[in-house]
């Protein structure tokens, strides 16, 4: 097989498998590929001529059959230089990649064209996701065209317009009396009599790989040739994870040039585990209580992994930053006067990337690529329609009988 998985920790690898992505060390595998095979067809002058979608990089997706491809035309998405911006700052280039311009209207469109590709190979028929929004409806959307049944649970005060959307694609959608991690709970709980594929982060291989994705296209994008920083908005963290694994793998085929990027992780104040976590250093440490940031693909109080999103950020001699509910709002107002419909995510890293030139941290010299990882309208205040709320998978199976 062309792909195997192995530990980032320990470095042990075992074959491929759609579930237990967790090393008997207690590192996250990964999936890991023959390059050399690679290699072989993935070339610059073999991309010139394929499909504009993340597929163009279908050796390094984990998926034999190209006939088991779940696809909605994700990826390819546009590369902007903000040039009237850039005048006004002290650095050398400043493009957004709009990752709001995928089908589902985010970025979680890529992680779950990979993922459901990867399930439907393997003959899975039932998948559920914990979701904060955008990954819920990136699933419904995808395993609704796949033909399969999604099960998506979604902290209570999700935004209104993505609960909907989730429904609108068909999923059994419920609303959850707590967290991401609570949502999460509920499908351990059920899987094995529910028959569930659990598709949360890091809970199987093709999430990441999808995401992955960012990493290759940016590197393509800009001729082969990565940005100085990149500024990236952080919840579970495969975004920021699968992209540096795209790096070392480009590193590795010999497609890259100079140096590799610092990579910077902005979360919202009230919920910020990445940055707490990158100034005590030591064992990773989770938020157990009194978070207050609002309800983002940020708010993530426990990493599936966090002492790898620290490890990148550190390997890459970059950093993390918090920002605020505040500085969110004008940033997202900016970014529309510059054409850009922002999610509040988008805008946090657009807000961390001024936190990061007040500091003097970037330097004149640099090249930055900021994530716009949704648009705007999908967080338009609304009420979801008559959704179940439960806290338990005991009290969601009351609720169904």
């Amino acid at each position: 097989m062309r792909f195997g998985l192995v530990c980032g920790t320990c470095g042990k690898q075992k074959p491929f498998d759609l579930q237990g992505m967790k090393c008997g060390c207690g590192g996250t595998l990964s999936v890991e590929y023959d390059l050399e095979r690679v290699g072989r067809t993935l070339t610059k002058e073999s991309l010139q001529s394929r499909v504009t979608s993340m597929w163009r990089y279908e050796e390094l997706l984990p998926v034999t059959s190209m006939a088991h491809i779940v696809t909605l035309g994700e990826g390819w998405t546009p590369l902007i230089r903000l040039y009237p911006l850039e005048r006004q700052l002290p650095l050398r280039k400043l493009w957004v990649k709009r990752e709001e311009q995928n089908p589902t209207g985010s970025f979680k469109a890529r992680g779950f064209s990979a993922a459901i590709s990867v399930a439907r190979e393997h003959g899975v028929r039932k998948v559920a996701v914990n979701s904060n929004g955008n990954a819920a409806s990136a699933l419904a959307a995808y395993a609704g065209y796949a033909g399969m049944e999604a099960y998506v649970f979604l902290p209570k005060d999700c935004p209104g317009l993505i609960a909907a959307e989730c429904s609108l694609y068909g999923a059994f959608t419920c609303l959850v009396d707590g967290f991401i991690h609570d949502a999460g709970r509920i499908i351990q709980d059920g899987g094995r009599e529910q028959g569930w594929h659990h598709v949360g982060t890091l809970k199987e291989p093709g999430r990441a790989e999808g995401k992955k994705t960012m990493g290759l296209e940016l590197a393509e994008q800009l001729g082969w040739k990565l940005p100085s920083v990149i500024v990236y908005p952080t919840g579970g963290g495969s975004g920021l994870i699968g992209m540096w694994n795209a790096f070392m793998q480009l590193k590795r085929l010999g497609l890259l040039m100079g140096d590799l990027p610092r990579m910077v992780s902005v979360q919202e104040q009230g919920c910020q585990p990445v940055i707490d976590n990158m100034e005590r250093g030591g064992p990773f440490v989770p938020i157990t209580s009194g978070v207050s940031s609002n309800p983002t693909g940020m708010r993530v109080p426990e990493p599936p992994d966090g002492e790898l999103i620290v490890r990148v950020l550190r390997e890459s001699g970059g950093t993390a930053v918090a920002v605020s509910p505040e500085e969110i709002r004008c940033a997202q107002a900016e970014m529309g006067k510059s054409g850009i419909s922002s999610s509040p995510e988008g805008a946090a890293a657009w807000a961390g990337f001024l936190r990061l030139l007040d500091r003097n941290w970037l330097r004149p010299s640099d090249e930055v690529v900021l994530f716009n990882t949704s648009h705007a309208m999908k967080y338009t205040p609304s009420q979801p329609d008559r959704l179940p709320v439960v806290k338990t998978y005991e009290e969601w199976k009351r609720r169904r009988a």
